[in-house]
């Protein structure tokens, strides 16, 4: 049985097994001679292959390895269904997505067309103009709900303000996030086009090093905006 691809073509069962990174010879070895990784991706590839027209992914970017994840991401790009993803991974996000749902709190939820990017620039602008900004591609819906006021003492209030040294850390991680992501979009598009194994495991090595310390400087970022 063939597996249905863009523009009405189909691929067979053996390609499919190629295009997830299984040669000629390791189609054919038993299930337990292969590695962990890739078991998992035999796994993914399996349920693709059942052709669904609805898929959710929950953290895919904690369990695959990243040649496996590359495939991943080029295979839903593709993708004609319903996909729902719930992930940290923006870099990831921002290949696949394009409607965002973000949960801002006491209740309300965003309902944004376009990358997490893109709305992540949006929100800065938001922050940065100190209102809400009118903008044509989002709609917003809010739950009912009634939060107990939260009374917060002067201290409280002054103490979230930025020192000096976190206003630089600040300016400085503005700077350095968008040259991570190039430079994660570069390896990535390297990774992409090799087909030497062991460049390959040396590009996704630097890959995963590289998104390592972009989450971790992400998530500095947030903390600094709170």
């Amino acid at each position: 049985e063939n597996f249905p691809i863009a523009n009405g073509r189909t691929i067979s069962a053996s390609q499919f097994l190629r295009l997830f990174l299984f040669d000629d010879q390791t189609q054919y070895a038993p299930i337990s001679k292969l590695s962990g990784g890739e078991k998992r991706r035999l796994h993914l590839m399996y349920v693709l292959y059942q052709n669904p027209n609805f898929l959710i992914f929950d953290e895919p970017t904690n369990d695959l390895d990243l040649p496996t994840l590359t495939v991943l991401e080029n295979f839903l790009q593709q993708f004609q269904g319903t996909l729902i993803i719930v992930s940290h991974d923006r870099y990831f996000m921002d290949r696949i997505v394009e409607h965002c749902l973000a949960f801002e709190g006491n209740g309300r939820i965003k309902d944004f067309v376009g990358t997490f990017s893109e709305y992540r620039e949006f929100d800065k602008k938001q922050i940065s103009d100190g209102k809400e900004v009118k903008i044509e591609k989002v709609t917003e819906f809010e739950k009912k709900l009634e939060p107990k006021p939260i009374v917060k003492k002067e201290e409280e209030v002054a103490a979230r303000k930025l020192s000096f040294k976190e206003k630089s850390e600040l300016d400085k991680l503005n700077k350095e996030i968008p040259e991570f992501e190039v430079k994660r979009s570069e390896l990535s598009k390297l990774l992409n086009n090799e087909t030497d194994y062991d460049v390959i495991s040396k590009l996704s090595d630097q890959l995963q090093k590289l998104s390592d310390n972009l989450d971790e400087m992400e998530l500095r970022w947030l903390e600094l905006q709170e």
